[in-house]
């Protein structure tokens, strides 16, 4: 009997401490909820319930006292509900996203995100002023696919045309707005993955992005067509140049979590610095999709100026508005 008790008593005594550990992150759940859990304990808590199960099974197996039994079952089967039974709902987890995980992330970056607003404006500031010098640069900053036609040599009303519903391009608007918004989610999800070669290819991505769009800016200049220019290209513009800065910011992160990993190990800096660009990435594709739907839709109906410049300063409003106050008083986890 005292043999049998010391065996029980060493058994508890080298396991005890994760048991511990797995009741109070039980006990945690039980009060606030599953959101109440930091992402660190969220990712110990399976293992520390495969642990208390391992420990169930061998005390079964070297026939322990009843009350340890009891007490492992017991804390198996709570265990159990909260790591399988208490999944939370996918519209629960796209709220959660949209309200607390994406915008308090992006907030983390705001340097990043700075960075890659400012290499696409120097890149098309740069486009802008090389076209207007010297026109024939057009070709070098903006692929024949993508110009559909418009180039230095297209008259001032076919160029128009295009802005509103005449002109001999006009017929080419709408493949030319699936394959602008096919080639901007291309561009904007290249400089997330490229981040990991030290962010310099992002970059460069944003530049020449820049470049492009201020090549276009300079031949509708020539003719005078600026203000109707930006008036369509702004209401989904703001969105998918948004987007595409988003996930900019989400390489340049990676980039940086490479070349200064701070207090961290360099692997571990990677993989914070690369979990938290993937939520901003990720994020950024919904933003590609409403971008992608105003420019499908609204940009081929509505041709008046007044109202485009109209819908382009409210969504920027909405933008600023959703990712500077919602998630407040929310951190980041590590």
């Amino acid at each position: 009997m005292i043999k049998f008790k010391l065996r029980s008593f060493l058994f508890r005594k080298e396991r005890e401490r994760h048991w511990a550990e797995l009741e109070a992150l039980l006990e945690q759940v039980d009060r606030r909820g599953l959101t109440g859990l930091s992402a660190d304990d969220l990712h110990q808590l399976p293992g520390l319930y495969r642990g208390a199960l391992s420990s169930l099974s061998v005390a079964r197996s070297i026939s322990l006292d009843r009350n340890l039994l009891n007490y492992l079952e017991a804390l198996c089967a709570r265990a159990y509900v909260v790591v399988y039974g208490a999944k939370r709902r996918l519209r629960s987890l796209l709220w959660g996203f949209l309200t607390r995980t994406f915008p308090v992330e992006l907030r983390g970056m705001a340097w990043e995100l700075l960075a890659a607003i400012g290499l696409l404006l120097l890149g098309s500031a740069a486009g802008f002023l090389l076209t207007l010098s010297e026109p024939d640069r057009f070709y070098s900053f903006v692929d024949a696919g993508l110009a559909s036609g418009r180039d230095p040599t297209t008259s001032c009303s076919d160029l128009q045309g295009v802005l509103y519903d005449g002109g001999s391009l006009a017929s080419a608007l709408a493949p030319f707005a699936a394959f602008l918004f096919s080639h901007n989610a291309r561009i904007g999800l290249m400089c997330f993955v490229l981040g990991f070669a030290a962010g310099v290819p992002t970059a460069l991505l944003l530049f020449s992005n820049g470049l492009m769009m201020g090549a276009f800016a300079a031949i509708y200049h020539n003719c005078g067509l600026d203000y109707s220019f930006w008036g369509w290209v702004l209401p989904h513009g703001v969105t998918e140049l948004l987007a595409i800065c988003l996930c900019g910011a989400a390489g340049l992160r990676v980039g940086r979590a490479l070349i200064n990993p701070g207090p961290y190990r360099r692997r571990d800096a990677l993989a914070i610095g690369g979990r938290r660009a993937a939520v901003v990435a990720l994020g950024s594709v919904g933003l590609f999709f409403i971008a992608g739907g105003i420019e499908g839709l609204f940009r081929q109906l509505v041709t008046d100026d007044l109202i485009r410049w109209g819908v382009a300063l409210t969504t920027a409003i909405i933008w600023l508005l959703y990712f500077g106050l919602v998630g407040r008083g929310h951190r980041s986890q590590p």
